[in-house]
């Protein structure tokens, strides 16, 4: 019998969050960092909050993050039972959805629990073929 079901692995993913703002781009081919270090989340299985660091690093092109709404965005992460990989992914895809961004990297640096600590990265654009 699984410990865990895909109501857990799935927990998060089609959640209704607060939109992501943009503006404008005004300058061609610059790099943003935001980093956030006060996320928080629940982990879908034990209930338990995790605590980490989300960092955020995208190539604008016509549209920038408004960050004010992307705060917004990510404190409502708060009380949402999603795992770590789920969270950082799922924060990928709304800013690239968001602003369309050239290239985008989302990192989770987690607290640790149990003695162990997580980084979870994911990237836009996607690799088109599945690493073995």
């Amino acid at each position: 019998m699984p410990r865990y079901t895909d109501r857990e692995a799935k927990a998060g993913l089609d959640a209704k969050l607060p939109p992501i703002e943009t503006f404008a781009n005004q300058f061609p081919d610059y790099e943003i960092a935001i980093e956030y270090p006060e996320f928080t989340s629940v982990c879908p299985k034990t209930g338990l909050p995790d605590f980490g660091t989300i960092s955020i690093r995208y190539v604008p092109v016509g549209q920038v993050l408004e960050l004010k709404s992307l705060k917004e965005y990510l404190l409502a992460y708060r009380d949402l039972g999603i795992f770590y990989e789920n969270a950082v992914n799922r924060v990928l895809e709304d800013v690239v959805r968001a602003c369309r961004p050239a290239s985008a990297v989302v990192r989770g640096e987690f607290n640790p629990r149990g003695g162990m600590t997580s980084i979870v990265e994911a990237r836009h654009p996607r690799p088109k073929k599945r690493r073995a």
